[in-house]
């Protein structure tokens, strides 16, 4: 079936989506999470062909992207059974106000209609995407990437047979099989049959849907998150924060690619830095992280002399870019001129400075002691999320059920007349 055909079909089905009560889009989410754990052997088989096709061809953290496993789709099921119990945003009175003529004006939660994705090699990042749209009754077309395409469309199969089961259209969900780059174009392109477009991805994916796209796009993803070390910082909680941040999963969008320390505690802190992240990584068997050090701090520690555009990279890898910095201010100027505007951290006991960064740091999430990589739709208690906006018109930060929504203003009146 071609893209403008399954856009065509998902546009009939939008009606009875936004029709949908409650009950009814949480038993269809509840049977849809059933259907994943049935169709587990299909899925693991299907992944398995795209992990053998991307052997060779991209990094072991991409790979690992990748990868299902019986835990993994655990997990998918498990974030759909967190939505079904989520309070439905639909129809929601976000305010009212009665005006001295006696109408009553309600501004009201309402679906999208149809939410179309974007994204590459992440096959979980398909339920996750049903799960909201459907939720916030809206229909749902994916367009993964071809590393996944065939995880995804085993994944899909088992999701509308659970649609179907709740009486709702397996229409309403679609997987766009045309991987390649005109099919993009078309969602991109598709005014009047998508009445929002996300992309999730990479900063290339996101920048070509932003520059090119003639339906609404809520610009997501893109990860340049820092975490500064202030000269108050407790080093242990530093390390901790840091090693978190940066390995437990390199290959995500809220991982810490940035190291900034305070150049009152570089002498003593770097040295450990580099004992957690790089020696003491090498004599346990794990990936060493490379640091990519400016000239002070390779003044300190060993590591790879930082280039030009190491500090403009979000390398979704075993990399961190290290700067020693003299103040809390020069920390904030240097997010300010190389964030993205995702997460940002800063480790410190001093309170007021923790103040300043907090209210002087541009981003969808601000830390004080605390890892980025809870920037997530499930950590924030969303269930799970569709992205992370990092734009700030209609949604930022991670993106849940009352941000796929929009508003219309339902008006009651007695027969006035103006």
């Amino acid at each position: 079936m071609t893209t403008m055909e399954l856009l065509t079909r998902a546009k009939a089905a939008k009606g009875a989506m936004a029709q949908a009560d409650t009950n009814t889009k949480n038993q269809a989410l509840l049977a849809m999470a059933d259907e994943l754990l049935a169709g587990q052997e299909e899925i693991l088989a299907a992944n398995a062909l795209d992990l053998a096709a991307a052997r060779g061809t991209v990094s072991d953290v991409m790979l690992d992207r990748l990868a299902l496993s019986p835990d993994r789709i655990a997990g998918m099921a498990e974030g759909m059974r967190q939505v079904a119990g989520l309070p439905d945003p639909v129809g929601q009175v976000l305010r009212r106000v009665e005006r001295p003529n006696g109408i009553a004006i309600e501004r009201t939660a309402v679906p999208m209609g149809v939410i179309a994705i974007i994204y590459e090699s992440r096959p979980n990042v398909t339920s996750d995407a049903a799960a909201l749209a459907l939720k916030a009754g809206s229909a749902c077309v994916l367009r993964g990437g071809k590393e996944a395409h065939r995880s995804a469309a085993a994944i899909v199969a088992c999701l509308k047979r659970g649609l179907e089961r709740a009486g709702l259209p397996a229409d309403a969900l679609a997987l766009v099989e045309d991987t390649s780059r005109a099919s993009a174009n078309e969602l991109m392109t598709a005014a009047g049959l998508v009445d929002l477009l996300i992309p999730r991805g990479g900063a290339g994916l996101i920048r070509a849907c932003v520059d090119n796209a003639t339906v609404p796009v809520i610009e997501t993803g893109t990860g340049i998150c820092h975490i500064y070390v202030d000269k108050q910082a407790e080093l242990d909680m530093a390390l901790d924060i840091l090693t978190n941040a940066k390995c437990s999963r390199p290959s995500v969008c809220n991982a810490a690619e940035v190291c900034l320390v305070h150049k009152d505690i570089a002498p003593n802190f770097l040295p450990c830095l580099r004992q957690r992240l790089v020696d003491q990584r090498k004599a346990a068997g794990q990936i060493p992280v490379e640091l990519r050090l400016d000239e002070t701090a390779a003044a300190i520690i060993e590591g790879t002399p930082a280039g030009e555009a190491d500090f403009d990279t979000e390398f979704l890898d075993y990399i961190m870019a290290v700067r020693v910095v003299d103040s809390v201010e020069q920390a904030m100027a240097h997010i300010a001129a190389h964030s993205t505007g995702h997460s940002e951290c800063i480790v410190t006991g001093d309170e007021a400075a923790a103040q300043r960064f907090l209210k002087g740091v541009d981003a969808a999430a601000v830390y004080h002691n605390a890892s980025t990589r809870f920037t997530d739709g499930g950590e924030f208690g969303l269930g799970c999320e569709m992205g992370i906006s990092t734009q700030k018109l209609h949604a930022r930060g991670p993106m849940g059920l009352e941000e796929l929504c929009c508003y219309k203003y339902i008006v009651r009146g007695a027969g006035q007349i103006r």
